[in-house]
């Protein structure tokens, strides 16, 4: 046995690490939108997309359907599709980060990954929404 061999877990969490913050910036999100959705703080989501953080199993599962990735991609998966709507992305693109906040909002209650207590919290920020 090498005692050279490279650390996995270490380079499994830097992939996941990069992995989110590429599938966030690819739909045109930014950290404090992500950090809202999950309710922690920005440096938090700072700290998951540098490998600093861990995430949770809930946090993952919540941030694969956020991202419309396969749990499995953002671990590492290459051959896990990603399921993408390019066109929801580009029209999503050219929103102001309020407007893609409540659409995001909508998206997770409508699937059933928000709760009462997102839902309200998201009106407590944007009223009228």
């Amino acid at each position: 046995m090498s005692t050279d061999a490279p650390d996995i877990t270490t380079n499994e969490a830097m992939t996941l690490a990069q992995r989110l913050r590429e599938a966030r910036e690819h739909i045109g999100l930014r950290q404090e939108d992500i950090a809202m959705a999950l309710d922690i703080s920005r440096a938090s989501v700072t700290a998951v997309e540098s490998g600093k953080r861990d995430v949770t199993p809930a946090e993952l599962r919540r941030l694969s359907r956020i991202y419309r990735r396969p749990v499995s991609w953002l671990l590492g998966d290459e051959s896990a599709e990603a399921d993408m709507d390019p066109p929801l992305h580009r029209a999503t693109t050219a929103l102001s980060a309020t407007e893609r906040e409540r659409i995001l909002r909508r998206a997770e209650f409508r699937a059933g990954a928000g709760s009462v207590a997102t839902v309200e919290r998201g009106a407590n920020h944007y009223p009228g929404s």
